[in-house]
């Protein structure tokens, strides 16, 4: 029978302890991140000390490589040199013994004060010497405590393969037994023994203390070095950075000002290099766009003025025009066919002359600043509906269906009905004016703090760039078909302008040929603001 693994508690203080440290990382990283997207100099600063630490740390590299391989060069020549001399000085002492004479003993003797003065010899260099016989029938000396167990096995086989000086590095035990790197040189002797010549091997063992040691003094002060310079380095490029960065952030700072509408913001320039050019040219920009933007508010506020009175002046006249027009409409039947049909066109035409015009009167409350909201609370279901049912008889003429989605409960926020429902209205139309004859989706969605109104079709669609467009003052996308389908281009201008006094937004989205999606999304309570999130393009 299988058992399940016991669960492994965790301690709560641990455990707020890990959330704790989870949550410090993950601001650090988020406030690091934010540092290094949002400030020039920190990039430049970082970019450099990285940059000029790997070529730093490259640099020592290279140099200690250099360093170390000349100190190990410098040693194996002067220990060459030294076992050279000490084989030679060995075999030159033994022989002179030899032609003294003497017998077994004596030779032995003699041999054992011949090496002791060559042990004596190397002591003062600092190294260690050792005879070995290589019959094994002849004595073996070694200085200090090196026996012939301590030479290591590569030597002995170069030695055996091709009898020769040879050398090898290898870690040897020193007086006190503890492995040291050393330098170990073998070299064939022939000494007399009884008569005869004898073979044996001379080995000289150099430790590489000094050298190790003068490489760690070199490696220490290069790294010392190697961060002095690349600290160095940082601060320069921080200050230099600094220097340029500051006009440029003083600059940023401006712009930002010109931009809330402070015009007068001007850069202070120093100097005649090229930051005191960049800054007097700025500042002329800054002149210039001021000027421009004068120019074109006092044009703007002459062109609102100017539409303004005209719709107003043309209020009177057009009422007297259309009494006039509603006589002939209504006799119409007793003129001739020319004359009657005269009747109904001026009568189709002053419908849209009057709907232009009262367009034209409520776009200019609203440049005025004179567009009031009277808000009540109002369930958003029957408006829909309404709006739906006024437009079905477009929809039927276009040969497209209106599919709606509502909730089943009343959606009710504070809003004036006209207004909310001249924009609902402007959408539908529009939907179903550009939707070629297919469905067109109504959806009204809420929840505790908005409620959202999305009109979907599936005709033209929009091209890229059009989803801001088509709420800017006589826009149309396709002005061909505008002149046979559209209104007077100002619909959906005053229905961005309707939701805004809401304190809502509307949106737009298409791709060419999928149809076009707008969303209208209200605060569920007046004086209440709802956030502005993306809004998809149709699939």
């Amino acid at each position: 029978m299988r058992t399940r693994p016991a669960a492994v508690s965790i301690d709560p203080a641990w455990r707020r302890a890990l959330h704790a440290t989870a949550d410090a990382a993950r601001e650090l990283s988020r406030r690091t991140g934010h540092r290094w997207r949002s400030s020039l100099q920190t990039r430049v600063v970082v970019s450099t000390l990285v940059v000029s630490s790997l070529v730093v740390a490259l640099f020592l590299s290279l140099l200690l490589e250099s360093v170390g391989r000349g100190l190990v060069d410098a040693k194996t020549r002067t220990s060459l040199g030294e076992a050279a001399s000490g084989a030679q000085a060995l075999e030159s002492d033994s022989r002179l013994v030899d032609d003294a004479g003497g017998g077994r003993p004596r030779q032995s003797d003699r041999l054992e004060d011949v090496f002791e003065d060559l042990a004596r010899r190397a002591a003062g260099s600092d190294y260690a010497v050792l005879l070995v016989s290589t019959e094994g029938t002849g004595p073996s000396f070694g200085s200090g405590d090196l026996a012939g167990d301590d030479v290591p096995a590569a030597l002995l086989e170069r030695l055996d393969a091709r009898p020769t000086r040879a050398y090898v590095f290898a870690a040897v035990p020193d007086g006190t037994r503890t492995p040291q790197e050393s330098l170990v040189v073998g070299s064939p002797v022939r000494v007399p023994q009884l008569g005869e010549l004898g073979d044996y091997r001379l080995f000289h063992v150099f430790p590489l203390t000094a050298e190790r040691e003068t490489l760690g003094l070199v490696r220490r002060t290069a790294a010392f070095s190697g961060l002095l310079l690349v600290v160095g380095l940082a601060l320069v490029t921080g200050l230099v950075a600094r220097q340029v960065v500051a006009p440029v952030r003083a600059a940023a700072r401006t712009a930002v000002r010109l931009a809330n509408g402070r015009l007068d913001e001007r850069l202070t320039v120093t100097g005649e290099d090229e930051i005191a050019q960049l800054g007097s040219s700025f500042n002329s920009m800054a002149d210039a766009l001021q000027g421009q933007i004068r120019l074109l508010e006092d044009l703007s506020r002459v062109q609102r003025r100017f539409v303004s009175d005209v719709s107003h002046e043309l209020r009177t006249p057009l009422t007297t025009v259309r009494m006039a027009a509603d006589v002939l409409f209504d006799a119409r039947e007793d003129f001739p066919a020319g004359a009657s049909r005269s009747a109904e066109l001026l009568q189709a035409e002053l419908d849209r002359f009057e709907a232009l015009l009262t367009d034209l009167l409520e776009i200019s409350r609203y440049d005025a600043g004179a567009a009031d909201l009277d808000v009540s609370a109002t369930d958003l279901c029957p408006l829909v509906r309404r709006v739906l049912t006024a437009a079905a008889p477009l929809a039927e003429r276009h040969g497209s269906r209106l599919v709606v989605s509502l909730p089943a409960r009343p959606v009710v926020a504070d809003l004036e009905q006209v207004r909310i429902e001249r924009v609902l209205r402007n959408l539908v139309v529009n939907a179903v004016e550009h939707g070629e004859g297919r469905p067109v989706e109504v959806a009204l969605t809420a929840d505790d703090d908005k409620v959202v109104v999305t009109v979907r079709d599936h005709g033209v669609g929009l091209q890229p760039g059009q989803a801001g467009m088509v709420f800017t003052r006589f826009w149309r996308g396709d002005p061909s078909r505008a002149r046979a389908t559209g209104g007077t281009g100002l619909g959906l201008a005053i229905a961005l302008e309707d939701v805004r006094l809401h304190g809502g937004w509307l949106q737009a989205a298409g791709v060419p040929g999928r149809g076009s999606v707008f969303r209208m999304t209200l605060p569920r309570t007046a004086g209440r603001s709802v956030p502005d999130t993306p809004l998809e393009p149709p699939r």
